[in-house]
């Protein structure tokens, strides 16, 4: 499972012109599900992205983590973190989860944030989707479960 987090100012998803989900500061997270992802994977990036030491303590230093600002959490599913992009120039995606999996492990996720009583917002599993932020820094990180 790969999450690519941002430090946003704000962010916001929006579905055929409709907002479906939006915060203020806090973590923008576009969440990849590969085929072979577990239950675990979810869980580990779950507490990696939410203990991350990343957010300004009162000297400008990146000492606080998500919880320690009280932020909030956007997660995004966003298939294409999965392609394979190293043969040719048209991503393969036959590594990233099937639907219904890719589903499972994106509630997964969310759920796992919000029984850390962490505010969470979401985009819409499967829709074309128009994501904005104001990434604040910029600081953004790129997380792989299977690099732990």
């Amino acid at each position: 499972m790969i999450a690519v987090l941002q430090r946003v100012a704000q962010a916001g998803v929006t579905v055929e012109g409709r907002v479906v989900g939006e915060i203020g500061p806090g973590l923008l997270i576009l969440l990849g599900v590969f085929s072979d992802d577990t239950e675990e994977d979810s869980i580990f990036l779950v507490e990696k992205s939410l203990g991350m030491r990343i957010f300004a303590d009162d000297q400008g230093k990146m000492n606080l983590s998500l919880q320690d600002i009280g932020g909030s959490v956007l997660v995004v599913s966003q298939f294409t973190l999965a392609g394979d992009w190293r043969k040719g120039r048209r991503p393969s995606f036959v590594k990233a989860a099937a639907p219904e999996k890719g589903r499972a492990l994106y509630e997964h996720f969310v759920s796992n944030i919000q029984r850390r009583k962490v505010p969470v917002q979401t985009g819409e599993f499967g829709a074309m989707m128009k994501v904005s932020l104001i990434n604040d820094g910029p600081v953004t990180f790129v997380l792989d479960s299977r690099l732990r």
